[in-house]
C-alpha cells in the first residue's frame, strides 16, 4: 500500500472563544516528521474535523438579492485586521447550535444589515458546507441564497464590527471586482450575478 502523510498527535495551543490554534505532529510519506499549525473554530481537539471526519458548517454565507427587479446584491464592506484594510464580502456569521443554514442566514443578515431574508430552495450540492482556506484551517461554511427586503440598519452590530452595508447594481459590482479587495467566495458569486441573462437570478441553482 502506498504511504501517505498522517498525523501522529495533536496539541491545543490556545484557549479562545471563537478561534484556536493547534499543532499537529505528523509523519510524511517518506518518513520525515514535522509540525503543522492549523486554526479551528473547534473548542477542543475532539471537535476538530480531523477527529470527527464530519463536515459540520462553522458558518454561513448569505447571497441575497435586493430590489423590486432583484437586480442588486447585498454586500458588506468590512474592516479586517489581517490586512489592516476594508474587504468587500457577503454578510456572514457563525451557525449557532440547533440552527439550520437558513435560520442562521436570516439571523446574521438581520444583525449585520437590518434587512429581512427570504431564502430560495437550493439543492444540497450548492448549499452544503465547503472549506474556506483549507491550508490553514478546517473551517467550512454553508451558503444560503435568497432575497433581502426592508431598510438598512446598524442596530444589530457588535462594537467590534466595523462594516458598511453595500447595495450594489451591476455597474458597481464591476467596479468593485476591478478595484477593491474582495473575498474569494464573494467574488465568484458576483461573477454569476454579472452574467445571468434570464429572469431567474438563481438559474445556476437549478
Amino acid at each position: 500500500m502506498e504511504k501517505h502523510d498522517h498525523i501522529l498527535s495533536v496539541e491545543k495551543k490556545t484557549d479562545n472563544r471563537f478561534l484556536n490554534m493547534y499543532d499537529l505532529q505528523y509523519e510524511n510519506k517518506v518518513g520525515g516528521q514535522g509540525i503543522y499549525h492549523i486554526a479551528s473554530r473547534g473548542a477542543s481537539i475532539e471537535e476538530l474535523k480531523l477527529k470527527t471526519h464530519k463536515n459540520k458548517p462553522d458558518g454561513v454565507i448569505i447571497y441575497a438579492l435586493y430590489g423590486p427587479k432583484r437586480d442588486k446584491v447585498v454586500m458588506v464592506r468590512q474592516y479586517r485586521f489581517s490586512v489592516d484594510d476594508y474587504v468587500y464580502e457577503f454578510p456572514a456569521g457563525l451557525v449557532d447550535a440547533g440552527e439550520t443554514y437558513g435560520q442562521a442566514g436570516a439571523r446574521e443578515l438581520k444583525e449585520e444589515t437590518g434587512l429581512d431574508f427570504t431564502p430560495v430552495k437550493a439543492d444540497e450540492m450548492y448549499s452544503k458546507p465547503l472549506f474556506t482556506t483549507i491550508g490553514m484551517t478546517d473551517e467550512s461554511c454553508a451558503t444560503v441564497y435568497g432575497y433581502a427586503s426592508g431598510k438598512i440598519s446598524k442596530e444589530g452590530l457588535e462594537d467590534n464590527e466595523d462594516l458598511e452595508v453595500i447595495i450594489a447594481d451591476r455597474k458597481e459590482v464591476r467596479r468593485i471586482l476591478k478595484e477593491e479587495n474582495v473575498s474569494i467566495n464573494c467574488g465568484y458569486l458576483l461573477m454569476h450575478f454579472l452574467c445571468h441573462t434570464t429572469e431567474d437570478p438563481f438559474y445556476f441553482l437549478r
